[in-house]
């Protein structure tokens, strides 16, 4: 263990000694962890900082945005609607594009996820 952990735990456990702990939102709770796989992890920390400061990375809501449209283009009936989804997918995969040094091709990424999975399983 770490110096610094030492410290953290010692200073959580006098803590919880003195009651400065006790009646805070939440207690008791499960903590609700967001997924962030989709953020490399060496900008974990940082992303979660800023989003915790109510910042959130321009890629990171684009990305959460076309799974949305994803989503609701596997669930459109209509051929109109899915042409209307498909036309905002482009245009937010080409605003993620731009957010990046190099170009996104999600159906790449899609592609190798699924390759990866069966190798997993």
């Amino acid at each position: 263990m770490w110096l610094i952990d030492k410290v953290a735990e010692e200073k959580i456990k006098q803590a919880i000694e003195k009651g400065e702990l006790q009646d805070l939102p939440g207690e008791g709770q499960p903590l609700r962890l967001d997924d962030d796989s989709h953020v490399p992890a060496e900008l974990r920390a940082g992303y979660r900082l800023l989003k915790n400061a109510g910042f959130i990375p321009p890629e990171v809501s684009i990305r959460k945005e076309i799974s949305q449209v994803e989503s609701l283009i596997q669930m459109a009936q209509s051929t109109e609607q899915k042409s209307q989804l498909s036309k905002k997918l482009d245009f937010l995969t080409a605003k993620l594009n731009q957010c990046r040094k190099t170009p996104t091709n999600l159906t790449l990424e899609s592609e190798y996820a699924q390759r990866l999975i069966a190798k997993i399983r």
